[in-house]
């Protein structure tokens, strides 16, 4: 079975390396091994980090003479964009309209003391 693309993009940033590689790529399209100079870790790794990026659809590779550059496809965040878009509308929505309701109550409520309930037992 087969994840949604949305899915496929936010299990493959779920990784801070991962989340690294992105990163480093919105800056510049770089090779397997550029990619993988300050990672501790093996070209082998970084590469499978990258074929999840790949299969995201984060990343592309290209082949430029011998160089094989990796680079960040860009049109790939307008879909979490669109996701989170509509989440953030409707959390400002129901912001909005507890500020209307928090602007009709009057102003001094919370500013009185609570009233003390009744003394019981017998009178002195």
């Amino acid at each position: 079975m087969t994840a949604d693309p949305l899915s496929r993009v936010f299990s493959a940033l779920a990784d801070p390396t991962r989340r690294d590689m992105v990163a480093r790529l919105a800056v510049a399209d770089a090779t397997v091994n550029e990619l993988a100079e300050p990672y501790d870790v093996t070209v082998q790794a970084v590469s499978k980090h990258l074929k999840v990026l790949e299969d995201a659809g984060l990343v592309s590779r290209s082949r430029e003479a011998q160089r094989r550059p990796v680079r960040l496809e860009a049109e790939v965040f307008d879909l979490m964009t669109k996701w989170i878009e509509r989440y953030r509308r409707q959390a400002e929505e129901r912001y909005s309209r507890l500020d209307g309701l928090l602007a009709t109550m009057p102003d001094d409520i919370g500013t009185n003391p609570p009233p003390q309930p009744p003394q019981t037992g017998a009178p002195t």
